[in-house]
């Protein structure tokens, strides 16, 4: 029997790649977005559902297991980038995106675990970020929303392993998709006393992402998770020195680390 897999965020970017790698290994694939109307080229199943709002959740979760029986891999894979100095970040922005890429994820796990009970069976994959490991230089609102999930799902496997539910995080590095195009950007405001450190980290960080990976090596990396019998807690993809990063910084002294930072964007 092919496996249900329902990804969160499967319109474009990395939740699109996934999408149509997993279709042509043969799974059963439903994507989501807040307006599937406007995608009727996607390659498999996209159905309505807003992380935001516990009404879609329910509905399109309820849509999938009544056209397929079963819910077998939950991608949480919707989330939202967002750049500026913290100080002058709105705080209804900061909200926003915590409710996107924290809180949403929350409300979709809780609302497909009834339904994994009862298979007794199930996988959710938390699409997190290496930035999550580190707290990067005005993208520390976007590494704190990352970082929690990160946390928050190592403690949940605990919770559910008595239901033979498993969860993990893939946390990708810069890859070449439209999250620098769709994520909120503070403005460099000309009288900031952050205007010239802000400018130049913005252009590094379209710079990275521009030059990212393939999305398809996540989609690859995502094919083997789901293939393992008992996944890890945590995985990354990405450059070499992305992931060695996260290294550098359990073994370095935290002054060392924050230089070396600093000394990467330039500050």
């Amino acid at each position: 029997m092919s496996k249900v897999v329902l990804i969160t965020g499967g319109s474009s970017g990395i939740g699109k790649s996934i999408g149509e790698f997993l279709t042509h290994k043969g799974f059963v694939v439903y994507g989501t977005s807040r307006n599937p109307e406007r995608y009727p080229e996607t390659k498999f199943n996209l159905v309505k559902l807003d992380v935001s709002d516990t009404t879609t959740i329910k509905e399109a979760i309820a849509t999938v297991i009544a056209q397929s029986g079963r819910l077998d891999v939950l991608i949480n894979n919707a989330g939202a980038g967002i750049t500026g100095p913290i100080e002058e970040i709105p705080d209804a922005e900061i909200q926003r995106n915590f409710e996107t890429n924290f809180f949403g994820p929350i409300r979709v796990i809780k609302a497909v675990l009834p339904q994994m009970r009862v298979q007794n069976s199930g996988l959710i994959i938390n699409v997190t970020s290496i930035a999550g490991y580190m707290g990067l230089p005005y993208r520390g609102v976007y590494s704190a929303s990352k970082g929690a999930l990160e946390l928050i799902t190592e403690a949940f496997r605990m919770e559910i392993k008595d239901f033979n539910i498993h969860m993990t995080n893939v946390a990708p590095g810069d890859f070449a998709t439209n999250i620098a195009a769709g994520r909120y950007h503070a403005p460099v405001l000309e009288h900031s006393p952050y205007k010239k450190p802000y400018g130049d980290t913005l252009s590094l960080m379209d710079a990275h992402v521009s030059g990212g990976k393939d999305p398809q090596l996540m989609a690859q990396a995502i094919y083997k998770v789901i293939s393992t019998e008992k996944p890890n807690i945590h995985y990354k993809v990405g450059e070499f020195m992305q992931k060695f990063s996260i290294v550098l910084k359990r073994i370095l002294p935290d002054k060392v680390y924050e230089n070396m930072l600093m000394k990467h964007y330039k500050l």
